[in-house]
């Protein structure tokens, strides 16, 4: 085995010695090194360059050089060439060390021996494998995981083992660790784990940090992740953002990977004797030991996760809304040619912007609203409605002259009596005529409601004209009035009243023939 070489605070003060004219033997008791290793340190700096000129570096190469591994440059550096290439192919299925050095060793003959070469490869590795500390802000951000491992109860009808998915959350701030147990990792668990962790920490965190998990992510990204439309639903709900961890990265939330296995020591470990009859009283023990985890002080410190968090970070969460997140359903829909769109749950009909008539639109809906959107803004709310196979419309998604025709429908006598005295008393008195004259109804109402309407055309004192012209006969509609109005009549002068009738004795009257 070679022998270790000496420090360089050793190797300087044997050159000071040799330089004051001490003897080898003097210089061996001194530094307490024997006196052949004296001798041949003299002898490896007895060089044309003096001593004193030298750097360390320099000192160390002429020193040293006989007592440690002479790498050749250049072969070391065909190793790291090769090294940028096997850090990549590592990754890769059924791709070993062993396999590397062998494809190694065909193109370089005179390569490493493979204990070197591992040996070398760890050092490239561990120098790019290197981890930075992060400071997190209070309330900015909670981590959630699913854990790798479950835990499990009895189904007592069937005496089945039932595993159970453990979701897992952190605030990095405080450290404040929750954890839940449900069946799945399927939307509805996933949403009741959010809710039960918001609830849990009594607010709302800026972001919300999660893996690629498919529930929460379509399509992941190193940059712009896809999220699901429940992840969009939860953030509008709350009023937070979901984010997610880039693909194969899971020190993105390391707090969360180590809150997995805190939750594994703290809440596994102890329950691990203990068998639970449904998943609530699984929920349950699991409580109690996350209490006794939250409220066990830190390392070296008296105060624990849960003080952190009361005395910093509760106060700093935002507020949580009046009820929990409930899902809603999403389907994609035309806007039928009424500008209404039907779901087929209860045939019901909902109304929508008309200019939006033909295009695909988002529908959201739940037992309370129906909302739809069109790239990715809000067009239309509704409430929920159950009755079947009828319409629910707004006025103001009606085009101009729908909404006309819906607001003479929507006259009433009193409402049509109170427009007409506002134009006169003749128009008021052929109004109330004109809605005697039929007994249908709504003709009555169209027809009184289009006799006003010509007041926007010709004026209020000639449709007063007008009328009094006509309530000299026997008849009040709607033709007659505008074709008076039409021919200008009513600027003629009113016509002479008929003189009265003669009486005398050589009239009969109507008794006469009865």
């Amino acid at each position: 085995m070679a022998q270790k070489p000496i420090a360089m605070e050793q190797l300087k003060q044997i050159i000071q010695l040799q330089k004051d004219g001490v003897g080898i033997r003097e210089i061996a008791r001194r530094i307490g090194i024997s006196r052949n290793s004296v001798r041949k340190y003299i002898a490896l700096l007895a060089a044309d360059t003096p001593v004193e000129e030298s750097d360390n570096k320099t000192l160390a190469d002429r020193a040293y050089g006989n007592d440690s591994v002479v790498h050749d440059a250049n072969r070391l550096q065909q190793l790291i060439t090769h090294f940028q290439y096997a850090q990549v192919e590592l990754n890769k299925t059924g791709v070993t060390r062993q396999l590397l050095w062998q494809e190694y060793m065909v193109q370089h003959p005179d390569g490493y021996v493979y204990s070197h070469y591992c040996h070398h490869l760890n050092q490239y590795l561990k120098n790019r494998d290197l981890s930075m500390h992060l400071e997190y802000q209070v309330a900015d951000m909670i981590m959630i995981d699913f854990a790798g491992k479950k835990q499990s109860y009895i189904d007592l009808s069937t005496g089945e083992l039932v595993p159970c998915q453990v979701f897992v959350a952190i605030l990095p701030f405080s450290g404040l660790i929750f954890c839940l147990a449900v069946h799945s990792q399927q939307t509805a668990d996933f949403t009741t784990c959010i809710n039960a962790m918001l609830m849990f920490y009594t607010g709302v965190p800026a972001t919300i940090l999660c893996d690629n998990l498919k529930t929460a992510v379509t399509h992941p990204s190193r940059y712009e992740p896809v999220f699901t439309d429940i992840c969009h639903q939860l953030s509008e709900h709350y009023n937070t953002t979901f984010s997610a961890t880039r693909p194969y990265s899971p020190r993105d939330k390391a707090m969360a990977e180590r809150a997995v296995n805190i939750v594994y020591t703290h809440v596994y470990a102890p329950l691990r004797n203990r068998e639970f009859t449904s998943l609530q009283a699984l929920n349950v023990a699991m409580q109690e030991q996350l209490l006794l985890l939250n409220n066990k002080p830190y390392k070296n410190t008296p105060y624990s996760r849960w003080y952190y968090f009361e005395q910093q970070e509760r106060s700093a969460l935002k507020p949580l809304p009046t009820e929990p997140f409930s899902p809603k359903k999403v389907v994609t829909l035309t806007v039928q040619r009424n500008y209404h769109i039907q779901l087929s749950e209860d045939h019901h009909y909902y109304s929508v912007p008309y200019v939006h008539v033909g295009k695909k639109v988002k529908v959201l809906y739940d037992h309370r609203t129906v909302e739809v959107y069109l790239d990715h803004q809000r067009i239309a709310l509704h409430i929920r409605k159950s009755h079947q196979k009828s319409y629910t419309t707004l006025a103001e998604h009606m085009p101009p002259h729908h909404q006309q025709m819906q607001q003479i429908k929507g006259w009433n006598r009193e409402d049509l009596l109170a427009q007409a005295t506002r134009i006169g008393p003749s128009t008021y008195q052929a109004a109330a005529l004109m809605l005697e004259n039929s007994i249908y109804i709504e003709q009555n109402y169209k027809a009184c409601f289009g006799m006003l309407m010509l007041s926007k055309k010709y004026g209020s004192g000639r449709l007063e004209a007008a009328c009094a012209r006509i309530l000299q006969g026997t008849r009040v509609n709607y033709t007659m009035i505008r074709n008076v109005l039409e021919r200008a009549l009513d600027k003629q002068l009113p016509l002479e009243e008929a003189p009265p009738p003669l009486t005398h004795d050589n009239i009969r009257g109507k008794e006469h023939y009865q």
